[in-house]
C-alpha cells in the first residue's frame, strides 16, 4: 500500500485528532472518523502490510454482534460480512462436571451471535477505506514526546525507519490525542496513567484446527481445571483455537504442549477437549502469550483519550477483547461527532466519555475477569455449583438472555454507531 504523505517536512501540522496505534482498534476509529470530515492522522511504528505489524497476522478474531453493527455503521460491513464465518450457536460446558449452556442465534432472533473473521482480512479493509479518504497515514514513526499548549498539544515523532541514520524528528499539532498503542502504550505513560495489573498465572495457545467432524457455525468454550478451551468455527470446516494453559508452576507446560509433534498435539487437544467435533485433524502455525488484566486508572487526561488494550487488556475468555475496544471507538467517534466542530479535545469530551464508559466497562472486565476465576478452580463444591450455574443459564430465560446479551456486546448504553447508524456531524443532528 503506497504511503499517502510524508509529514515530517512541513512545520506543525495541526489536527482536529490524532491516533496514535495503527492496529485494528485506532484504524477502525480512523474510518469511523472518515464521515466527520475532521482532519485526521493516524500514526503507527509499521508500514501497513509488512511482516513486523502485529495486528494484521493470519489469526482470527471473533466480532460480537455488537461490533457487526457498529462496522455496519461506519459503512464497511456489507463489504467485511463476505468474508466472516457466523456463530449461529455457543455450547458451554465444564469439563468433569454434568451441565452445559447453549446459547442460539434463532432464540434471540439475531442473524449471528457473533462472527469470525481472519484479521489480515480485516486489516486490509480498514486501510483501504482509509486510503480511499483524506486521513493523514503517518508510518513508519513513533512517538516521542508531547508537550501542552493553550489550545492543543504538540507532538514529537521520531522516523521509525531501518535506514535512518540522522536521527530525524518533526512535530505535530493536535487538538485531542488518542492512545491506540496496545497493552504497553507509551503515550498512556507519557500522559501520566497508572494501570493495574493482575497475572492470571496462565498462558494462551492460539492455532487454527481442522476437525473430523462439521462444526456447523457452532462456538465452543470448555472449560478444564487449568484454563478455558475456545473453538470458534471458520470457514473451510477450520476452527480457530484459544487453549488456556495455567501456568502457576512455571511455564514449562505451555513450552511441553508448544514443542509437541502435530500429531502429538492434536491428541492431547482431543483428550483436553473432547470429541463433539470428532478427533482433531490438522494444526496450523501456533503460538503462545501470557495472560493478564490490565486495565488503566482512568480514560482520559489533557487531551488524551485511551482505548483499546491500552485502556483493558482482558483474558480472551468469551471473545470480549476487540469487541469492548470497539465500543470504545463507538462512544468516541460518536462524542467527537458531538464536540469536533468546536474543539475535539475539550475538557467536556473528555468528561462524557469518561462517563459514557465507566458502566460498560465495569460490567465487561468483571464479567470476564469472574468466568476465569471461577472456571479455573479445581475446587470440588465450587465444581457443582459451576454446574448448577451453567444449567441455571440454559434453562432459565432472562438468565440466558442476560449471558447472550453481554456476550454479543449489546447490554450497555447504545451509541449512535452501536446501533448500526452512520454518523452525523452536530450541525446535520440538529437540522
Amino acid at each position: 500500500m503506497k504511503q499517502k504523505n510524508d509529514l515530517s517536512n512541513t512545520n506543525n501540522p495541526h489536527y482536529d485528532v490524532l491516533i496514535v496505534g495503527g492496529g485494528m482498534v485506532g484504524a477502525s476509529l480512523a474510518v469511523a472518523l472518515v464521515a466527520l470530515g475532521l482532519k485526521v492522522g493516524l500514526v503507527d511504528a509499521y508500514q501497513f502490510g509488512v511482516a513486523e505489524q502485529p495486528s494484521y497476522d493470519d489469526r482470527a478474531i471473533a466480532l460480537s454482534y455488537g461490533s457487526s453493527r457498529i462496522y455496519q455503521g461506519m459503512g464497511l460491513w456489507s463489504e467485511l460480512s463476505a468474508n466472516t464465518t457466523p456463530i449461529n450457536s455457543i455450547h458451554i460446558s465444564d469439563r468433569g462436571h454434568f451441565g452445559a449452556t447453549r446459547l442460539s442465534a434463532e432464540k434471540e432472533k439475531v442473524p449471528a451471535l457473533g462472527y469470525l473473521v481472519e484479521s489480515r482480512i480485516l486489516g486490509k479493509q480498514l486501510y483501504a477505506r482509509i486510503n480511499d479518504s483524506k486521513i493523514d497515514l503517518i508510518a513508519p514513526a513513533r512517538l516521542e514526546a508531547f508537550k501542552e499548549t493553550d489550545d492543543g498539544l504538540i507532538i514529537e515523532l521520531q522516523k521509525n525507519e531501518k535506514s535512518n541514520e540522522n536521527n530525524d524528528s518533526f512535530q505535530l499539532k493536535t487538538r485531542l490525542l488518542v492512545a491506540a498503542d496496545g497493552t504497553q502504550s507509551k503515550l498512556r505513560d507519557l500522559a501520566g496513567i497508572g494501570i493495574s495489573r493482575s497475572s492470571y498465572q496462565q498462558s494462551a495457545i492460539i492455532a487454527n484446527v481442522s476437525t473430523e467432524k462439521p462444526h456447523n457455525n457452532e462456538a465452543f468454550e470448555r472449560f478444564t481445571d487449568t484454563g478455558p478451551i475456545a473453538l470458534l468455527p471458520l470457514s473451510d470446516n477450520r476452527c480457530s483455537l484459544v487453549w488456556t494453559h495455567d501456568t502457576q508452576q512455571g511455564s514449562s507446560t505451555v513450552e511441553q504442549t508448544m514443542a509437541l509433534s502435530d500429531a502429538d498435539f492434536l491428541d492431547k487437544l482431543g483428550k483436553e477437549f473432547g470429541y463433539r467435533l470428532g478427533r482433531f485433524t490438522k494444526v496450523g502455525k501456533r503460538s503462545s502469550f501470557p495472560l493478564a488484566l490490565v486495565t488503566a486508572e482512568k480514560n482520559t487526561a489533557n487531551r488524551t483519550v485511551v482505548i483499546g488494550n491500552a485502556a483493558h487488556t482482558m483474558h480472551p475468555v468469551a471473545g470480549q477483547g476487540l469487541n469492548l475496544a470497539l465500543r470504545d471507538v463507538a462512544v468516541l467517534a460518536d462524542l467527537i461527532a458531538h464536540y469536533g466542530n468546536d474543539d475535539a479535545g475539550s475538557d467536556a469530551l473528555l468528561e462524557a466519555y469518561e462517563a459514557q464508559r465507566a458502566e460498560d466497562l465495569k460490567n465487561t472486565v468483571r464479567y470476564t475477569d469472574s468466568l476465569v476465576r471461577l472456571f479455573s478452580n479445581d475446587n470440588f463444591l465450587l465444581g457443582h455449583a459451576r454446574a448448577g450455574a451453567l444449567l441455571a443459564v440454559d434453562r432459565i430465560a432472562p438468565l440466558r438472555k442476560l449471558f447472550t446479551t453481554q456476550s454479543m456486546g449489546i447490554n450497555h448504553r447504545q451509541s449512535r454507531l452501536a446501533r448500526g447508524l452512520a454518523l452525523r456531524k452536530k450541525q446535520e443532528a440538529s437540522a
